[in-house]
């Protein structure tokens, strides 16, 4: 048996997230078994959003947390790491800046990947094939903080892909254009003309909180009528109602409502009465890259189909 640690980071723009997984090569089959897994609700785009800038507040806090994945990614030898920032990050001013100063103060080197680019390294991640029939078509949807990925899956493979500039903490933080939703309405018809989406596969942190809520087990699938009622009981609430009554995390409590807004809205205008959620986002898509990267460099004997 081969095995390795590979890492990934996701800066995005409510959370930073770092995983790192154990691959092994067996002589049959290839296993990815997760070591660690590190959330930090930081909220680039809270300042980005608003002032077009990171502040320094909050520079300091992602400089820290990523001397931290550092320091993590030491003691489980990890052998290749991939770091990824999205949204907040693209659009901030002094984001190539930043990018500069984290890599000479803590020797994490940040890519800032293009939406489409996010998107695809998304849709990279293995669990998908486990939970849809590839004869289907099918939306993929990413909502993240700063923007929702949108990938038409048609006929075995990729057949559009869009990015809007539509996310949980852009649209909390009062700085969403309204002109967006029109644009994705507009776009999401014409998916549904063409293509006739089957069901939705959801990714990202709210989606999958939705999905415990909901009581599903795994590979269950979720109903357009259950977000549909669900977006208007938590819609009916007040964030503190959310927290208390609830139990929400004060970091979820907020942007779990736009989340739901995205979601439902696709459904609704798509004529799409079916979820699936197979809990995998940019993280798990970055380790399946680092993966085939290593089998490239013939770190491991026998490579798979990922």
């Amino acid at each position: 048996m081969d095995r390795e640690a590979l890492a990934a980071i996701d800066i995005g723009s409510n959370a930073i997230r770092l995983l790192i997984n154990y691959v092994e090569k067996f002589k049959k089959e290839t296993e990815f078994k997760k070591a660690a897994f590190i959330r930090v609700p930081i909220r680039l785009g809270e300042d980005v959003f608003t002032s077009g800038n990171i502040g320094e507040e909050k520079l300091e806090k992602l400089t820290q947390a990523m001397k931290a994945f550092s320091h993590l990614m030491k003691t489980y030898n990890v052998v290749d790491y991939r770091a990824c920032a999205t949204s907040a990050m693209r659009e901030a001013g002094n984001g190539k800046d930043a990018v500069k100063n984290i890599a000479r103060k803590t020797g994490i080197y940040i890519e800032i990947i293009s939406g489409i680019e996010e998107a695809k390294t998304i849709y990279a991640g293995e669990g998908l094939s486990e939970v849809y029939n590839k004869d289907k078509p099918y939306l993929y949807i990413d909502v993240g903080g700063g923007s929702t990925e949108i990938i038409v899956y048609h006929n075995h493979s990729i057949a559009e892909s869009m990015s809007f500039p539509l996310g949980t903490v852009r649209i909390i933080s009062g700085a969403a254009d309204p002109e967006q939703f029109k644009k994705m309405k507009k776009w999401l018809k014409s998916v549904k003309d063409q293509y006739s989406p089957q069901a939705i596969i959801g990714s990202g942190g709210n989606i999958n909180k939705i999905f415990k809520m909901l009581n599903k087990k795994d590979r269950e699938i979720i109903r357009l009528s259950e977000l549909n009622s669900l977006y208007k009981k938590l819609s009916d609430m007040t964030y503190e109602e959310r927290v208390e009554k609830l139990g929400l995390n004060i970091y979820r409590a907020d942007v779990i409502i736009p989340a739901l807004k995205i979601f439902t809205m696709a459904g609704n205008e798509c004529g799409i009465g079916e979820y699936i959620v197979p809990k995998v986002g940019l993280s798990d898509g970055i380790i399946r890259q680092l993966y085939a990267k290593q089998i490239d460099k013939g770190k491991f004997n026998q490579p798979v189909n990922i």
